[in-house]
């Protein structure tokens, strides 16, 4: 696959991870921590917010992998 196909695609997955994710860890926070007090959102939201990191990184990986041997 070409690199500028292998980024543009890329690049359209993590927009896509970082919306569903926001969306996601959001309405469980709404859902699950309406009671709780303030550090317990701070807590969730410090750790939700660095939780989509890792599959960023996976993308990323795969972006700038090593290009075809054959392009």
């Amino acid at each position: 696959m070409p690199v500028r196909l292998r980024k543009f695609i890329g690049m359209l997955a993590l927009l896509a991870l970082v919306i569903v994710y926001a969306i996601l860890s959001t309405a469980i926070a709404v859902a699950q921590l309406a009671e709780s007090g303030p550090l317990v959102h701070l807590a969730y939201f410090f750790f939700t917010g660095l939780l989509w990191v890792l599959p960023a990184m996976a993308v990323i990986r795969w972006m700038i992998g090593r290009p075809d041997s054959h392009a």
